[in-house]
């Protein structure tokens, strides 16, 4: 197996073409839709996984070639129930120092008392995100990044037309509480092979929480599906991207 590539030689700038393109192509999103503007603040939502990270490099490296700059901030939630070990939050630590963002962990219960004993990916994604705009709030920060790509996308809207009859999505902005918060997702337009290739080639320090639904869950079924769907055509996910019509602009003035 080929050892990986440190991830400092691109911090460094020693960037290949191929990194370059998938920053570059983050950057053009944040553009089109207008997620940063000059001075924010932006916090992170890091689950360890290939995605945030990869988020994480490309805002902190794209900052260097900007006549503008903005602040990071980054949040994982450990779950108490599924805890990460101490060498990954060791090696998570060093890698948002880094890219000089502060980080925090926060071990949080996975389980609310509200839940009445149910759980699903539902329920887990609804806790986390109240731990996390909540954290945002009570911090005066507005916007909120999130790692999702566009397989995300694609496996949303899929879910949401085929399942429930409604032809939606996740917005790459997503205004919350009377505009007082803003969800943005600057990875929209980046294919997930990209991320899978930056963790295969470089050391990114990932780590995969426990997850019980991981392998069963609808989207994890419906991986293949898509695939199929971009060997008739290849720009599949382009299309259904294309399809949703998103306005390049929303006032979060």
């Amino acid at each position: 197996m080929q050892e990986k590539i440190k991830y400092n030689t691109l911090i460094d700038g020693d960037i290949p073409p191929w990194v370059r393109r998938y920053i570059k192509q983050t950057g053009k999103t944040i553009n089109s839709f207008e997620m940063i503007k000059d001075n924010e603040t932006i916090l992170l939502s890091v689950s360890g996984g290939k995605d945030s990270l990869a988020l994480a490099l490309a805002l902190s490296l794209r900052r260097k070639w900007l006549p503008i700059n903005y602040n990071l901030k980054a949040i994982m939630i450990n779950w108490i129930e599924h805890p990460i070990d101490e060498e990954a939050k060791r090696k998570l630590y060093k890698f948002f120092e880094d890219l000089d963002i502060e980080f925090t962990i926060f071990d949080e219960p996975q389980y609310s008392l509200s839940f009445k004993g149910e759980f699903n990916c539902y329920l887990c994604s609804r806790n986390r995100r109240r731990i996390l705009f909540n954290y945002a709030q009570e911090n005066k920060m507005k916007i909120v990044a999130l790692g999702h790509h566009l397989d995300d996308l694609v496996e949303t809207t899929l879910i949401n037309t085929c399942f429930r009859g409604n032809f939606s999505t996740m917005l790459p902005v997503q205004e919350f509480f009377d505009s007082s918060l803003f969800i943005i997702r600057p990875m929209i337009e980046v294919h997930e092979n990209v991320l899978k290739r930056l963790a295969e080639n470089y050391d990114l320090p990932v780590v995969k929480p426990v997850c019980p639904y991981d392998q069963t869950n609808i989207r994890s079924k419906l991986k293949p599906i898509i695939s199929n769907l971009c060997h008739i055509d290849k720009l599949t996910r382009e299309h259904i991207f294309k399809a949703h019509q998103f306005s390049e602009k929303i006032n979060r003035d």
